[in-house]
């Protein structure tokens, strides 16, 4: 299942599944995806077209990550092997650094921003900072046996 491809409606409804995945690691790329997309937005406003080009790649790298945790998490619930566990733990850490590299990018735009807008730079950086949360506390049960 590809993510990204999905309705708002499927994507719940995939998330709220009694399935294995998507789940957590998913829902939290996702948020990250959303809250980078924020400062995007924001990045346009105050006319800084690399943060928003950044933030662009950063959200397009996020919906990766979303369907590579469910493939990691397959993987793993097929061989239970080292090498798959890993992956378990490495996807939700590459969610966690893009994820704090949103939140920093989020501070930067909002301090340069004097409108309404600097509120949807907040947002993103709110939301990229929980996902990064999540993220760090999937990557942490997935280390254990």
């Amino acid at each position: 299942m590809t993510l990204r491809l999905l309705r708002v409606d499927e994507l719940l409804a995939a998330l709220g599944a009694r399935t294995p995945a998507p789940a957590s690691g998913a829902a939290a790329a996702l948020t990250g995806a959303l809250g980078v997309a924020l400062v995007e937005l924001a990045a346009r406003f105050a006319g800084d077209e690399e943060a928003a080009g950044r933030a662009q790649a950063l959200a397009a790298r996020l919906a990766e990550l979303a369907d590579e945790d469910g493939a990691a998490y397959a993987a793993f619930m097929a061989d239970r092997g080292d090498a798959s566990r890993q992956r378990t733990i490495d996807v939700p850490l590459a969610v966690a650094e893009c994820c704090d590299e949103a939140a920093a990018l989020g501070a930067r735009i909002r301090a340069q921003l004097r409108s309404a807008v600097a509120a949807d730079a907040e947002a993103g950086e709110a939301l990229a900072r929980a996902a990064a949360a999540v993220a760090r506390r999937l990557a942490d049960v997935n280390q254990r046996p």
